[in-house]
């Protein structure tokens, strides 16, 4: 039988033995390298740093796309189709990420290309419908609204007609998705008038809805920064909004847009405030003379 006293002695000569130092020494390099390796490792799985400029895809074919060679940086993939008579079958018109982005190597990019075809859809039957109705209607159809004709009927805010193209169109008829409806309300005695909506910072879809359902017709439109993106927004219209003063059903509105990324459109909007509710050091971004 050992002697206790003798193993704790050979321990403790072993820790101060050049061995154990040996040792140790080995285990710390060991976990040195495995520690880089490691991080190596991330760097390449996550490629840190290496960061690419998204292109610009628009007009500009899948096969056109995967010719250039951009397929070996990213992940392409088709989410919609519109048809747009004023680009080619299968041309990109929408792209998520957008052009300028940074993203990373091997990045899915969504895109939204013109359908070879023009979707088809059927057109409902909006007569006697209030307006609101008939713009509900027409979205849920894939339509949209044209202009609003008022004429004097006792059938005040009511459908009497549908036209397209200046010309009737009968429910079941097919149009190309997208279409625009003109709507001729009725009026009344016309002697009415209504207060416009307040639009600024609401996007161009948004602003349309806004105005058509408040029985106005879109005006003309300016952008006001020389890139037109998708985060254009109503930075100025015409008439302006005023609680004090309304105007006729069917008048136009005109607007003016810029961009969400030239706008600090939540500090913009602050100056919309009455002046008990608005910060008396609030004052309009430079960004915002034009």
């Amino acid at each position: 039988m050992q002697d206790p006293n003798n193993e704790k002695s050979s321990f403790f000569r072993f820790l101060i033995s050049k061995k154990f130092f040996i040792n140790i020494a080995i285990a710390v390099v060991v976990l040195v390298l495995l520690f880089f390796v490691l991080i190596k490792y991330l760097d390449i799985y996550t490629r840190h740093g290496k960061e690419l400029t998204m292109p610009d895809f628009y007009g500009q074919t899948l096969q056109e796309i995967d010719s250039a060679g951009y397929s070996d940086f990213y992940d392409f993939e088709v989410i919609d189709s519109l048809y747009d008579d004023n680009n080619k079958a299968g041309a990109v018109v929408i792209q998520n990420p957008l052009p300028g982005a940074k993203v990373k190597k091997g990045r899915h990019v969504y895109f939204t290309i013109v359908a070879s075809t023009a979707e088809q859809v059927i057109m409902p039957d909006l007569r006697d419908l209030t307006l609101r109705q008939a713009i509900n209607i027409l979205e849920l159809n894939k339509l949209g609204t044209g202009k609003l004709i008022y004429q004097p009927s006792f059938d005040k805010n009511a459908v009497l007609a549908q036209f397209y193209k200046n010309d009737t169109i009968h429910p079941g008829d097919t149009l190309v998705k997208g279409a625009l409806i003109d709507l001729v309300i009725g009026s009344g005695d016309r002697n009415y008038k209504i207060p416009v909506p307040f639009l600024i910072g609401k996007t161009r879809e948004e602003a349309i809805y806004e105005l058509n359902i408040a029985s106005f017709n879109l005006g003309n439109e300016f952008y006001m920064d020389s890139v037109q993106d998708d985060l254009q927004r109503v930075f100025m219209q015409e008439p302006r909004w005023d609680a004090e003063i309304s105007y006729y059903p069917g008048d136009s509105i005109h607007l003016w847009y810029r961009s969400d990324t030239a706008v600090d459109f939540d500090a913009y909007l602050q100056t919309f405030l009455p002046d008990s509710l608005r910060n008396d050091s609030l004052a309009v971004d430079s960004n915002f003379v034009f």
